[in-house]
């Protein structure tokens, strides 16, 4: 099978700004075994897989160790590639997932914009052991898919330094930090041992929990929010009902092809 390979920077304006994520294109579906092979060969945070079906784009994502349910950067990613080789004259696609849900992504100018679901966390009791594992001083937990870890200060969330070891003791999928900004509205990190990426650069799933937490602290319903790792990523969100826009850009690394 042939297969077209893009990477992309999602979330940023910049080359090797943003996260990077491998953008697979085939003819129809990849057993499970080799998307996971293609994931551990590629080493991004995930790799997206993805053809056409009718009127929708079947897409999984795989990081190098496990395949996730929702992936933000990966389906902006792929989205801008094939917006810009594939689909050129389209204002939307839609993407079927795994589950049979769907998933748009509409685009205006230079911005893609991804339709979410919201996933608010439910209040938790306070957790040593994360406190301890990311360090800091953690004012608030909550549970969704991800633990939802809420600082004081963006410069609080800045100077976090977990040891990898510590966050794959906890058994948990993955970890929010956030605060609130000062130049944005709020903050972020992420951080995913349970999927065996020790940072993520720029996380697009992470909103659906954010994003409903920052609406009731600030009583707003539009927001932008800094990653605020390495690589930085930058948000633009809105929360309507159950669904959350997430805005951003992308710029395209390479393109390849070749054979399986």
């Amino acid at each position: 099978m042939k297969v077209t390979m893009y990477q992309v920077d999602a979330f940023t304006n910049q080359l090797f700004a943003g996260n990077p994520t491998a953008v697979c294109v085939t003819d129809g579906p990849l057993s499970e075994a080799l998307m996971h092979k293609l994931a551990v060969e590629n080493n991004l945070s995930e790799t997206a897989f993805c053809y056409k079906e009718g009127p929708y784009y079947k897409i999984r994502w795989f990081t190098p160790k496990v395949e996730v349910d929702l992936c933000g950067h990966a389906t902006l990613g792929t989205a801008y590639a094939l917006f810009n080789d594939i689909e050129k004259t389209a204002a939307k696609i839609i993407f079927k997932i795994n589950s049979g849900d769907t998933i748009e992504v509409t685009r205006d100018g230079k911005y893609l914009t991804l339709l979410f679901p919201v996933r608010e966390g439910k209040p938790l009791a306070y957790r040593e052991d994360i406190a301890q594992a990311l360090g800091g001083k953690p004012l608030a937990f909550y549970e969704a898919r991800d633990i939802l870890v809420v600082y004081g200060s963006a410069q609080e969330v800045a100077d976090l330094k977990p040891a990898a070891s510590a966050l794959n003791s906890l058994g948990v999928f993955g970890i929010i930090a956030t605060a609130p900004g000062e130049d944005v509205d709020f903050v972020s990190r992420y951080f995913a041992p349970g999927c065996g990426v020790y940072e993520d650069p720029a996380t697009g799933s992470s909103h659906c929990t954010l994003i409903p937490y920052w609406a009731k602290k600030l009583k707003k319903t539009t927001f932008v929010d800094k990653q605020l790792s390495k690589r930085t990523g930058l948000f633009h969100c809105e929360l309507q009902g159950n669904n959350i826009y997430i805005k951003g850009e992308a710029v395209q690394l390479f393109k390849t092809t070749f054979q399986i």
